[in-house]
């Protein structure tokens, strides 16, 4: 009986152990330089229907259904999508924008979990008049994700699809 009750606190133990290690957020962010001002690159990324130019979940899904409510490119614009199991479904709504500078939309995902996002585009001009624009998204990892990251990485998941688009957004925008 001892035994059993060493193996229950020990496997106790290590459960708050991993919970206590767990991370409890992340921050995933690419950046790229696009020869276009920024207005003209801010102008482009604030509308909703403009993603779908350069997108890598598009691609994923080409027969991806979408909706949009309210005035594309304005705050409280929203997009949902249905999609297949790469893309899931879930729905993107803007919340910020400052004028040339940056955008912030949330990220609802629906499937194949539920969870929330920040998400947002930062432009930056540079000498030479080009703009360096920087995409991320934030957020908090729940209970019991946070543990599963401790094996994964958010980065690693979402960083190449970011590089993806903005590379995409660099030809769609230069061409």
């Amino acid at each position: 009986m001892s035994i059993l009750i060493y193996i229950v606190t020990g496997l106790i133990m290590l459960f708050l152990i991993l919970v206590i290690l767990a991370p409890k957020g992340y921050d995933v962010s690419r950046s790229i330089v696009v020869d276009r001002s920024k207005a003209e690159v801010y102008h482009h990324l604030k509308s909703l229907k403009n993603q779908d130019n350069w997108s890598p979940w598009s691609k994923k899904d080409p027969n991806m259904k979408k909706e949009f409510h309210g005035e594309d490119g304005t705050v409280g614009s929203m997009t949902a999508w249905e999609g297949n199991k790469e893309v899931g479904s879930g729905e993107q709504e803007i919340t910020a924008l400052q004028k040339n500078e940056r955008i912030e939309s949330k990220l609802r995902f629906l499937k194949p979990w539920k969870s929330e996002s920040d998400c947002y585009f930062q432009l930056h001009e540079t000498e030479d008049q080009k703009t360096k624009v920087t995409w991320g998204f934030t957020g908090q990892n729940a209970f019991p994700l946070s543990i599963m990251m401790l094996f994964m990485s958010m980065d690693k998941m979402v960083g190449p699809d970011f590089e993806e688009g903005l590379q995409g957004l660099k030809n769609h925008l230069e061409n």
